[in-house]
C-alpha cells in the first residue's frame, strides 16, 4: 500500500468502505450532486437489532490499497456504486458491460454492488432488478437514499454471515493464514503444521474477526477478540499483525470513550448500540469532557467494559503498535496513518506535547517517491493536525511548505493560485494579519524576519498570478508594518519594487476581494512620513473673526460656578473630539500644521498631501513636499477652504507616496498629539487690506495684549509738527464691506503727550460704503506730535541781572538777548558735561490704529474682524522753553509772559506767537521772547475733590486742573515755529512748562474790581479827560467770581499828583473835592453777584491827577489774599472848560 489516507481517524475502523464511481461520461456537477446525497446516508440502524452500521464513501480508491483488506477490514472495498448516463437503449449493453468491468476491479472483496442509470426510459428501465436502478434524470431521483439504505442492509447481511462464519470455532477445520501482500513470498515453504504457524494463523484470524465485529457494531465482542489476538500474536512475535491488533484495540476503545468522534466533526456519529447505551452516549456528549477529554462519570461503564483501554493506555498501545509498524519498510503507510489517528485522539485529550511527538515521527516516515500533489496533501494535513493541537507556528511552517510545493520547478504548470491561497492560510500562525490596524497598537508580535519573508513570497506569488494590484497591496503592507525591521538597503529595494508596480497599477484605498471572498483591507502609509502632532491653526490675526457682544446677557458666564466638577473633568479625556475655542471663516484659507519626519534613508517625496474632513463641504488644496533623509521633526502646513458653515472635523490626511494613495485617519494614529480636531466655520466675512502713504517700518510693534500688527509704518517728525497719513482701504474679499469702526491706542511710551496724537474724520470714508469687492476707499489720519517742550537748562541770565527795564520796550516786541550755543561752551571736565541736557535726543512714539469692520453673511450673524496698523513715530526736538516767568503789565487784567526759547535743530528757525513779530533763531541759539497776555479765568475747572470725584486722589486732581489750565493758556498763545529751509512747521506748546507760580500770575483774581470815571472804564494807560468845575461821576463795581460770599469792605479814594521824580503830592484839598464821602462801604457780595457804588469828584484846577484806592484793614480783608484786592490805576486829566462865544 503506497497511498496514505491522511483523513483517517480511529472510528473509521468500524466503517464499511463503499466506492462511488462514474461510468462513461457523467457531468462532474451531476455526479457530485448524487454523490453528496449518497454520502449523506453514512449510518443505518440495522433492522431487528440495536446495532448501527457506519459507511465510509470514497469516489476514488487505489486498487492496491484494497489488497490490505485482510490486514484491516475497513480498508477493504465491500460495496461499489456506479453512476452512469444512458440516454438510449442502444447504449445499455455497453453500459452494463462497463459496470461488470468495474466490479471485477474490486471483485475479490465486494459484498454487493449497485448501478444507478440516469436518463434511460422504456422497456429496459421497467424491468425489475436488484442491482440496477433507473432514473429519468438527475432531478427526478427521490428514491436514491432509500436504495442506498437497502444496499447497506444487503452489505450487513454479507458482513454478518462472514463474521459468524469466521467467529465459529471449527477445530476440525484448518485456519487459513491471512497475509499482507508483501508477506506472501516469505511464507512459501513454511511448515504449516507447526504450533508456531497455527498460533500465527489463530492470532491473525482473531484479529480479523475483531475487525468484523467492530464493523458489525459489536464493540464488546471486538474488544475480546483483539485482546485474544494480542496474546496469540505476541507469543509468536508476529509484530506486524500484533501492531494491527493493538491498533484495533485502541480504535475500539476510542469509539467507546469518544462517541462524538475524533475526526473533528463533533456529534456526527450516533451513540453505539449493544454494549453502549444511549445514556452512556449522552454522558460522552461534547462539552462534558474533562481535561483528559472524557467524562468524569465513566468509571461504571469502564468497569462493565473490562476489556476497554483507559485513555492513557490507548496512547501507550498506539506507541507500541507504531513501533511494531516501524520494523517493516513496506508498512510505512500503515505507520503514518496510525500516527495521524493517535494525534487526533491526543488532540481531544489536550495532550499537545505527546501529540507533537507522534507528528514528528510521521514527518520522518519514508514512503515511496511521492508525487507533488501527494506532497502538498501530506504537508497540508500535517499543518492541519499541528493547528488542532495548538502548534500554530509549526502548522504555518508546514502550510508554507505545501504552498511552495504548489509552485515547485518540477511541476509543468505551477499552481500559483493554490500557492497564494495556502500562503494566506499561514499568516495567523506567524502572528501576521493583512489588516494594518493590528500593527498600530502595542508591541510587535511574531518574528519579523519570518513575516517579511512570507510577505515577499506573497508578493512574488501575486506577480506570477498576474495580479499587480495584489503585489502593490502586499508590498505596501510590508513597508508599512515592517518598516522598523528593514535595513537601509532593504528599504530602498522595497520602495523601488513598489514604484515599478505602481507605475502599472497605482495603489488605492479600495478593498481587494479575492476569488474565495477574502477581502484585503487598504494599507495607508501612516509611517511615510510619520506624523507626530496635528494642530489646527487659528486664522491670521487680521482675519480672525470676533463675536459682537450682546447687549442682553453679555455678562452672563457659561462656565460652571463650581471650582471642580467631575463631569467636566471626565469630558476632557477625549482630546480628539474637543472643540477648539477659535473659528474658521467660510471661503477663507484655513491651515492645519503637521509635525512630520522621514524615517527613510533617502529623500522622501510626498505628493498630493491634503486634509480629510467631515461635517462641512471642504476644498482641500493639496501640497507636495520633499523631506530629506531621516529629517527629524519637520513642520508641514496643509490648507483648504471651507465652502459651507457648521462644525468641521479634521479626521486625517491623504498622501501619495511611491504611487500609493493613502487616507490616514487620526483615530488609527494613537501616538499623535492634537489640540482638538473640531472647529466651527462661521459665515463669510469681507477681507480688508490697507496700504499707506508712509514707508514700511523696520520696527515691529509688540503690543501688551499680544495682538499681531499686520502692517507697520514709520515717520520722522519734529516736536509740534503735524502730518497727514493717507490710508487706502481695499476690499480684497468676496463680500461687501458694510461697517467700519476706527480706534487708536498709544503703546510703549513713557512720554507725556499733549493734545490729540491721532485724529480723523470717519464720515468721509463711510460715505464710500458699502465697499464692493475689489473697490478702494481712502481714510485720512492726522498725526500731531506735541511732547514736553520744557528744558531745565537756564541758558539766559535772570531779568534782574540785565539792568534793562522791560517797561521801556514796546509790548509787541520780544525782549532779545542772544546767547552762544552751549555746544561751543562745553566744559572740558566730562563729569560736568554729563550734567548738561542733550538737546538732540530723539524720542519715539508708537500707536496702533485698529480697524473693526464687517459685512456680508458674517455681519448678519454678529461677527466682525480687526485689522491693526502699527505707527512708529520718531520725534526730533524742535524748540525748547528753557525758562518761563511773568512780569506785571500796566493793566490788572494783563501780564507779560517771558519765555527763553532754544533752537535745538540744526537749521535756522523762526518762532512766532499771536500778535507778535517773528523771532529768528539760528541753530543752537537761545533767545527770550515776551508775550503780553490777558489773564485767564479758571472758574470752569474743579476746585475741590468733591467736584472731581472721578480722579483717584487730590494729587491727580491737581495735575488734571493744572493740565487743563495749561491747555487753555496755550490755545490763546498760539506759538508756532517754522524751518524755512525744510519747509516744515509746527506748534510749540507751553503746557508742560508752566509751573504753579506762573499759573497764579496768569490767573484773574476772583474779585473783579472795575473803576469807571465819567462812564469810562479805567485800566492800563487810559486817561479820562474832564472839565474843571464839572462834577465827574465815579463808580466802583465789585463782581464776586469766588465760590463764597465776600465782604463787607471799606475803601478810601485818595487823589495825588505824580511829579515823575518819585515825589507824590497828596495835599490836594484845594485842587479836588469830593461830592459826598471819599470812603466807600461795600456790603457782603454773594458768589457770581456784583455790587456798584457811586461817588463824584470835582476838579478845581487843571492838571494830571491819579486816584489811590486803599482798603481798610479789617477781619474780612485780612482773610483774603492780597492779590484779590488789585484795583486798576485811575488817571484823570482836568482841562479848562471850552468857552463858547456867542455871536
Amino acid at each position: 500500500m503506497s497511498v496514505p489516507d491522511y483523513m483517517q481517524c480511529a472510528e473509521d475502523h468500524q466503517t464499511l468502505l463503499v466506492v462511488v464511481q462514474p461510468i462513461g461520461i457523467v457531468p462532474e456537477e451531476s455526479f457530485f450532486r448524487i454523490y453528496k446525497r449518497i454520502s449523506a446516508v453514512s449510518q443505518v440502524n440495522v433492522r431487528d437489532s440495536q446495532r448501527v452500521l457506519y459507511i465510509r464513501y470514497r469516489h476514488h480508491y487505489p486498487p492496491e490499497n484494497n489488497e490490505w483488506g485482510d490486514f484491516q477490514t475497513h480498508r477493504k472495498v465491500v460495496g461499489l456504486i456506479t453512476i452512469t448516463d444512458c440516454s438510449s437503449a442502444k447504449d445499455w449493453p455497453q453500459t452494463f458491460e462497463k459496470f461488470h468491468v468495474q466490479k471485477e476491479m474490486y471483485g475479490s472483496t465486494l459484498y454487493d454492488s449497485r448501478l444507478f442509470v440516469f436518463g434511460l426510459q422504456g422497456e429496459i428501465a421497467e424491468q425489475p432488478r436488484t442491482d440496477v436502478a433507473f432514473y429519468p434524470s438527475y432531478d427526478e431521483c427521490e428514491t436514491v437514499e432509500k436504495r442506498i439504505e437497502d444496499f447497506i442492509e444487503s452489505l450487513f447481511i454479507v458482513l454478518e454471515s462472514k463474521r459468524l462464519d469466521r467467529a465459529t470455532d471449527k477445530s476440525g477445520d484448518k485456519i487459513p493464514l491471512l497475509c499482507v501482500p508483501f508477506e506472501k513470498k516469505d511464507f512459501v515453504g513454511l511448515d504449516t503444521d507447526s504450533r508456531h504457524y497455527k498460533k500465527r494463523c489463530q492470532g491473525r484470524m482473531r484479529k480479523h474477526v475483531g475487525d468484523l465485529c467492530l464493523q458489525a457494531g459489536m464493540l464488546q465482542d471486538s474488544l475480546v477478540h483483539y485482546h485474544m489476538a494480542v496474546e496469540l500474536l505476541r507469543s509468536v512475535n508476529d509484530f506486524l499483525w500484533l501492531g494491527a491488533a493493538l491498533e484495533g484495540l485502541c480504535s475500539a476503545s476510542v469509539i467507546y470513550h469518544y462517541p462524538g468522534g475524533t475526526g473533528g466533526k463533533v456529534g456526527s456519529r450516533r451513540a453505539q448500540g449493544g454494549s453502549l447505551s444511549a445514556e452512556a452516549g449522552n454522558r460522552h456528549r461534547p462539552g462534558a469532557l474533562t481535561s483528559n477529554g472524557i467524562n468524569a462519570d465513566t468509571s461504571a461503564e469502564i468497569g462493565r467494559a473490562k476489556n476497554c483501554l483507559s485513555p492513557e493506555d490507548i496512547i501507550d498501545k498506539y506507541k507500541e503498535a507504531i513501533s511494531y509498524y516501524g520494523k517493516y519498510k513496506n508498512a510505512g503507510v500503515i505507520e503514518l496513518e496510525a500516527c495521524v489517528k493517535a494525534v487526533r485522539v491526543l488532540a481531544i485529550q489536550k495532550r499537545s506535547m505527546e501529540a507533537s511527538e507522534f507528528l514528528q515521527n510521521a514527518v520522518y516516515i519514508n514512503l515511496r517517491q511521492l508525487s507533488e500533489e501527494e506532497k502538498i496533501q501530506r504537508y497540508s494535513i500535517l499543518s492541519e493536525l499541528y493547528e488542532r493541537i495548538g502548534f500554530h507556528r509549526k502548522s504555518a511552517f508546514f502550510k508554507r511548505i505545501a504552498a511552495m510545493q504548489c509552485a515547485a520547478p518540477s511541476i509543468p504548470e505551477p499552481g500559483w493560485r493554490a500557492c497564494y491561497k495556502l500562503l494566506l492560510e499561514t499568516l495567523p500562525g506567524y502572528s501576521l494579519s493583512l489588516d494594518p490596524k493590528d500593527f498600530s497598537k502595542g508591541t510587535h508580535r511574531g518574528w519579523a524576519a519570518v513575516q517579511m519573508r512570507l510577505l515577499h513570497e506573497l508578493v512574488y506569488a501575486s506577480r506570477r498570478m498576474g495580479n499587480p494590484a495584489l503585489c502593490v497591496r502586499h508590498l505596501s503592507f510590508l513597508l508599512q508594518t515592517m518598516l522598523d525591521f528593514l535595513s537601509d538597503q532593504e528599504k530602498k529595494d522595497v520602495t523601488q519594487s513598489l514604484e515599478s508596480y505602481t507605475a502599472k497599477c497605482p495603489g488605492t484605498m479600495e478593498f481587494i476581494t479575492l476569488p474565495d471572498g477574502l477581502k484585503l483591507p487598504p494599507v495607508p502609509f501612516t509611517k511615510l512620513p510619520i506624523v507626530r502632532s496635528v494642530k489646527l491653526l487659528n486664522l491670521p490675526t487680521s482675519l480672525r473673526p470676533h463675536k459682537m457682544k450682546s447687549l442682553l446677557g453679555q455678562n452672563v458666564s457659561t462656565k460652571s460656578p463650581f471650582i471642580y466638577s467631575p463631569i467636566i473633568a471626565h469630558s476632557r479625556g477625549e482630546e480628539r473630539n474637543k472643540k477648539i475655542d477659535f473659528q474658521w471663516v467660510q471661503g477663507d484659507v484655513c491651515e492645519v500644521q503637521l509635525m512630520v519626519y522621514n524615517p527613510m534613508p533617502f529623500e522622501l517625496r510626498v505628493e498630493n498631501m491634503g486634509l480629510l474632513t467631515t461635517g462641512v463641504e471642504f476644498e482641500s488644496l493639496p501640497a507636495a513636499l520633499s523631506l530629506p533623509a531621516e529629517s527629524g521633526l519637520y513642520p508641514v502646513t496643509l490648507v483648504g477652504v471651507p465652502q459651507t458653515t457648521g462644525q468641521i472635523t479634521v479626521n486625517g490626511y491623504h498622501t501619495s507616496v511611491f504611487g500609493v494613495f493613502s487616507d490616514c485617519l487620526l483615530d488609527n494614529l494613537p501616538g499623535v498629539k492634537t489640540n482638538g480636531c473640531t472647529v466651527e466655520v462661521i459665515p463669510a466675512l469681507p477681507r480688508l487690506q490697507i496700504s499707506t502713504s508712509l514707508p514700511r517700518s523696520a520696527h515691529t510693534l509688540q503690543p501688551s495684549s499680544g495682538d499681531e500688527i499686520s502692517t507697520n509704518v514709520s515717520v520722522q517728525l519734529y516736536n509740534g509738527e503735524t502730518q497727514q497719513l493717507i490710508i487706502k482701504l481695499e476690499n480684497i474679499g468676496t463680500e461687501p464691506l458694510e461697517k467700519l469702526e476706527v480706534t487708536a491706542k498709544t503703546v510703549n511710551t513713557k512720554e507725556k503727550l499733549y493734545g490729540d496724537f491721532l485724529s480723523w474724520k470717519l464720515e468721509d470714508t463711510l460715505s464710500q460704503f458699502p465697499l464692493k469687492p475689489g473697490k478702494i476707499a481712502t481714510f485720512t489720519v492726522n498725526i500731531k506730535v506735541k511732547l514736553d517742550f520744557s528744558c531745565q537748562e537756564n541758558l539766559l541770565q535772570d531779568l534782574s541781572d540785565d539792568g534793562v527795564s522791560v517797561s521801556g520796550l514796546p509790548l509787541s516786541s520780544p525782549f532779545r538777548q542772544v546767547v552762544k550755543p552751549r555746544v561751543e561752551t562745553k566744559p572740558i571736565n566730562p563729569q560736568e558735561s554729563s550734567k548738561v541736557g542733550d538737546f538732540s535726543h530723539v524720542k519715539t512714539l508708537e500707536a496702533i490704529l485698529n480697524f473693526k469692520y464687517s459685512g456680508g453673511p458674517g455681519h448678519v450673524e454678529g461677527y466682525y474682524r480687526n485689522l491693526s496698523l502699527g505707527l512708529h513715530v520718531e520725534v526730533e526736538p524742535s524748540v525748547f522753553f528753557t525758562r518761563v516767568s511773568t512780569l506785571p503789565a500796566t493793566s490788572t487784567r494783563q501780564c507779560h509772559l517771558l519765555l527763553d526759547v532754544f533752537n535745538s535743530t540744526e537749521h535756522e528757525l523762526t518762532i512766532s506767537a499771536r500778535n507778535n513779530e517773528d523771532l529768528i533763531l539760528h541753530a543752537g541759539e537761545c533767545q527770550r521772547m515776551a508775550i503780553q497776555v490777558d489773564k485767564f479765568s479758571f472758574e470752569s475747572f474743579p476746585e475741590s475733590p468733591a467736584d472731581g470725584a472721578q480722579f483717584a486722589n487730590a494729587k491727580q486732581l491737581e495735575e488734571e486742573r493744572q493740565q487743563a489750565k495749561g491747555l487753555e493758556i496755550n490755545s490763546k498763545l498760539d506759538i508756532c515755529w517754522k524751518i524755512p529751509s525744510l519747509k516744515r512747521e509746527g506748534e510749540a506748546s507751553v503746557e508742560g512748562v508752566l509751573n504753579q507760580l506762573v499759573l497764579e500770575h496768569l490767573q484773574l483774581a476772583p474779585l473783579q474790581w472795575d473803576i469807571l470815571v465819567d462812564g469810562k472804564l479805567c485800566d492800563c494807560d487810559i486817561v479820562v479827560d474832564c472839565k474843571v468845575g464839572d462834577p465827574i461821576p465815579l463808580e466802583v463795581k465789585l463782581t464776586n467770581w469766588s465760590k463764597h460770599s465776600v465782604g463787607p469792605f471799606a475803601l478810601t479814594v485818595t487823589p495825588y499828583q505824580d511829579y515823575q521824580n518819585g515825589v507824590h503830592n497828596y495835599e490836594l484839598q484845594d485842587a479836588i473835592t469830593f461830592v459826598g464821602s471819599n470812603t466807600f462801604y461795600i456790603e457782603s457780595v454773594k458768589p457770581t453777584k456784583d455790587s456798584v457804588y457811586f461817588g463824584a469828584l470835582l476838579f478845581l484846577y487843571t492838571g494830571d491827577f491819579y486816584l489811590n484806592i486803599k482798603f481798610h484793614e479789617d477781619n474780612c480783608s485780612k482773610e483774603l489774599p492780597v492779590s484779590w484786592f488789585c484795583l486798576p490805576s485811575v488817571h484823570i486829566r482836568a482841562m479848562e472848560p471850552v468857552v463858547q462865544t456867542q455871536l
